[in-house]
């Protein structure tokens, strides 16, 4: 009995032991499993957090490159919303948003400038962990339509010694908040972030520096083949704007009396609205930075006060630069670049290039002025060949011929061919009056030396046209303009012809016009016709009033209407008894 009492007292004694250290390795594997999971999720968050850097590594493009950076940084701590804010001084210049979408964005509107928590950051460029955002003193709420959003996480990406921006991370999935390891693999993103920007900015720089190489061997090449200075500029432009990025961009050179600035070329947004103004230099911003000598920028152009002049016309525009075209001669307009509302700002590293392209722009100014000049000397000197030609050669055989035909009148006695001879006679008298006043307008080109003719004043008006109009137009003269027209209808004629060319330039968008000056039957009539868009029905009246008005006053009349081929013909024609 007592053996069998003590086994069974020793099989009950036996079982418990047995249990317990069953139940110490469970949880022995149990706590072995748990920090298994752990090392393993650990691992899993390297391998992320590699792949995250590699992948942020790989691109180039800088707005790839952050972009890409936010949603690396978004999958890593495991937010649902992220952005990443570029700083510039002391508040936000591009904000780049992950988790909101773009019907929020536009609920929400214009994004954050760097106030609040995203300013504190920016104030200390600090790693800044909160739990929930109310509870921050730099909080002061969140915009109408706004994400609700508790837990945030921050960290300062840096490019050398230099704050680019702050990533920032709120709403931690589940419910959780941002932890220690979440700030650490934050701070690692943002390390390898800083190296990938500044990659980006290094290929960027090398990019854009072969694409003004690759331009301004474009614009010298137009220069030395002698293209149109016009044609030239409007290549100027067109590299400019995209190698910055601009939606819109102008070029603004003065006007006929200097103290306006007339836009001459626009390309891009609403190009239309600019193409054609004529603005003051105190009041646009062209001719604001015409008057710095030195490139000005603006981020807002629409509330930039030195746009007080012309009609609204930056609708939808924002970061704005404009850069004076300089040469040794002086100021010879500006070259405005713009981009779209909330794009990044102009910074100095592509204004300090566009300041050389600008040079570009006038160079081509001076040398299409030289070669005008040129030109025109050859002209001069063509006239006074034709000139003397005339007078020695033609004038002198028309006046012998006259004078034959006067000896043989003696000799005719039929009344019939008589009348006839005495008709010649007269011609040739005509044609020697036509062919004075030929050479009267050939060498009145010198208006330092006596008063311009008609025909010089008209052929000066055309050219000085053309450089508004990008093309000279065609003009034709008949009749005796230097001699039969008065003076002061000479100068009505010229003022007209000044006018329509610039309504021309300012309105028509043509490509090609004609002038014609006809002094005849006791008439001077002159005509200006284009191949442009016509005459809309709402366009303003004012300088077709004014052509009208001096058409009235010399007792003569204005038409303007449709061209036969499409376009606009003005017709001014007035006594020149008057």
């Amino acid at each position: 009995m007592g053996e069998a009492g003590g086994t069974g007292r020793d099989g009950s004694e036996g079982g418990e032991a047995g249990r317990l250290p069953r139940l110490e390795l469970d949880q022995l594997l149990d706590e072995l499993q748990v920090r298994i999971d752990a090392a393993r999720g650990t691992q899993n968050r390297i391998h992320s957090l590699l792949e995250a850097v590699l992948s942020v590594g790989r691109e180039l493009d800088l707005p790839h490159v952050l972009r890409r950076i936010v949603e690396s940084a978004v999958v890593l701590v495991d937010a649902e919303y992220g952005a990443l804010g570029v700083v510039e001084g002391d508040r936000l210049a591009e904000f780049l948003t992950v988790g909101v979408t773009e019907d929020e964005v536009a609920a929400i509107g214009h994004l954050p400038s760097g106030h609040g928590i995203l300013g504190e950051l920016i104030r200390h460029p600090e790693p800044l962990r909160l739990t929930e955002i109310a509870d921050h003193a730099a909080s002061y709420g969140f915009p109408p339509h706004h994400p609700p959003m508790h837990t945030f996480l921050g960290v300062p990406i840096r490019v050398r010694d230099e704050v680019f921006g702050n990533l920032y991370l709120t709403q931690k999935r589940g419910g959780g908040t941002f932890d220690a390891e979440d700030e650490t693999v934050l701070n690692t993103l943002a390390v390898a972030a800083g190296v990938a920007i500044e990659n980006a900015r290094l290929y960027k720089a090398a990019r854009d520096r072969q694409r003004w190489v690759e331009a301004n061997t474009d614009i010298i090449a137009g220069l030395l083949s002698g293209a149109d200075e016009m044609d030239v500029l409007e290549r100027i432009v067109r590299h400019a704007r995209a190698i910055v990025g601009a939606d819109l961009a102008a070029v603004g050179l003065p006007a006929d009396d200097g103290t306006d600035l007339r836009v001459m070329i626009a390309v891009g947004t609403d190009a239309d609205d600019h193409r054609g103004l004529v603005l003051p230099r105190d009041g646009s911003f062209m001719g604001a930075a015409m008057a710095a000598g030195e490139p000005i920028t603006t981020e807002e152009v629409q509330k930039d006060p030195r746009v007080a002049a012309g009609p609204p016309r930056f609708g939808g525009l924002g970061p704005t630069v404009a850069v004076p075209m300089v040469t040794d001669e002086g100021v010879r307009g500006a070259v405005l670049l713009s981009r779209a509302e909330q794009a990044a700002p102009f910074t100095e590293a592509e204004t300090t290039p566009l300041q050389t392209f600008a040079g570009q722009a006038a160079l081509a100014l001076q040398l299409a002025e030289r070669r005008r000049a040129a030109e025109q000397l050859t002209v001069l000197e063509d006239r006074d060949r034709i000139a003397r030609d005339l007078h020695d050669l033609a004038i002198q055989r028309l006046f012998a011929t006259g004078m034959t035909l006067q000896s043989t009148l003696r000799f005719v006695d039929h009344p019939e061919a008589n009348e006839r001879l005495l008709r010649a006679v007269d011609d040739l008298d005509e044609t020697i009056k036509i062919i004075r006043s030929t050479i009267f307008g050939l060498r009145v080109a010198d208006g330092e030396h006596r008063p311009q003719g008609l025909r010089a004043r008209a052929a000066a008006g055309v050219e000085e046209a053309g450089r508004n109009l990008g093309f000279t137009p065609v003009l034709h003269m008949e009749g005796l303009l230097d001699t039969d027209v008065p003076p002061a209808t000479a100068d009505d004629a010229v003022a007209v012809l000044t006018e329509a060319l610039s309504n021309t330039a300012r309105h028509a968008r043509a490509s090609a016009a004609d002038v014609t000056l006809v002094a005849s039957d006791g008439r001077l009539t002159v005509t200006v016709t284009d191949n442009g868009r016509g005459i809309p029905e709402r366009a303003p009246r004012s300088g077709l009033d004014n052509l009208a008005a001096r058409a009235r006053r010399l007792g003569g009349h204005f038409e303007a209407g449709a061209a036969p081929q499409g376009g606009t013909r003005l017709t001014w024609s007035v006594p020149l008894g008057s």
